[in-house]
């Protein structure tokens, strides 16, 4: 507890799973920055990982969810149930 608030890590994974949803239709950066709640530095950390495993692509300036994005995206959210 920290000021009256508990404070939640996110897992790796949620992250990933939380950038994933939001590109799905292809969006900007600063979308996935504050849609997924993350700081630029940090997006562009697991945007590079995302696009060297072939999850998400980067096209005309968007990043989109690939095919195996959306096939990892299912898989973790249905581990978290």
């Amino acid at each position: 507890m920290w000021g009256g608030f508990s404070i939640k890590r996110r897992s790796r994974t949620d992250i990933v799973e939380a950038i994933l949803k939001v590109a799905r239709n292809g969006v900007k950066k600063t979308h996935i920055v504050y849609e997924a709640n993350l700081n630029f530095n940090i997006a562009d950390q697991y945007l590079e990982i995302l696009k060297d495993k072939g999850l998400i692509k980067q096209e005309n300036g968007l990043f989109i969810t690939t095919e195996k994005g959306k096939v990892f995206q299912e898989m973790a959210r249905e581990l978290r149930l």
